[in-house]
């Protein structure tokens, strides 16, 4: 079985035992806490906000929908069917689009930007779920979206958030409810070296324009009763110049 087989397996089977209920899925953070702080911080590196806007990676569409009230375009796209289906039932007023695509083949993302023309992209999270293999194509697969004019924003939990997952995973109670399900279906995070995302970035011929530190929001809380936050680097990138 290939990777991207094994990938899209393993994410068809999460989302289908996925519940429907917001927040359900540790990732599925309020928008108000994720997409809109990204987007305060992507908004001024914006050379065209009229750009379509691809949610890389998307899931249930949460973010999708907030973004499509912020750019005229907004097209979800993920590698499972099961996860655009939940996000096309949370989303019937059809506020965004939502599409398959692994964007890790060179062919779907070339196709994809000659329907689009450059894009601006939002990924978050995506990179440190992929094998270590396939960063960098899917990397290039977001350069090939950006294109010339737009610009790509990345969030990615750091070395530092490891640890925390570690000890959340061994501690004496065990893993928390919504971890389970991510470990179960063999989707376990990996770690990225902080260094190495602005390097896949250069690789693909992208230029970082602005970075930082913010915490990852989840929808999940630590035996202590405080809401888990992963340390994260954030990224704006376009094309070298």
């Amino acid at each position: 079985m290939s990777v991207t087989s094994r990938y899209r397996t393993a994410w068809e089977g999460f989302w289908r035992e996925a519940p429907d209920e917001p927040g359900a899925v540790f990732w599925d953070a309020d928008p108000a806490l994720t997409a809109a702080v990204h987007l305060d911080l992507f908004a001024p590196h914006l050379t065209d906000p009229a750009l379509p806007l691809v949610d890389l990676g998307c899931g249930n569409g949460t973010q999708s929908r907030f973004l499509a009230g912020r750019f005229p375009r907004v097209l979800g796209v993920d590698i499972a069917e099961a996860a655009l289906a939940h996000a096309r039932h949370a989303d019937p007023a059809g506020r965004a689009t939502y599409r398959q695509l692994n964007a890790v083949d060179k062919s779907e993302a070339e196709t994809l930007h000659g329907e689009l023309g450059d894009a601006n992209v939002y990924m978050r999270g995506v990179l440190h779920q992929a094998e270590p293999d396939d960063r960098q194509p899917l990397v290039d697969g977001i350069a090939t979206l950006v294109g010339a004019r737009g610009r790509a924003f990345l969030v990615e939990p750091s070395e530092a958030a490891g640890g925390v997952l570690r000890s959340l995973a061994q501690g004496p109670a065990g893993p928390p409810a919504k971890i389970v399900p991510i470990f179960r279906h063999g989707i376990a995070p990996g770690a990225v070296a902080d260094d190495a995302v602005p390097a896949y970035l250069r690789s693909a011929g992208l230029r970082v324009l602005a970075s930082g530190e913010l915490p990852l929001v989840t929808t999940e809380s630590a035996p202590d009763g405080g809401r888990i936050e992963l340390p994260s680097k954030w990224l704006v990138a376009g094309a070298a110049v």
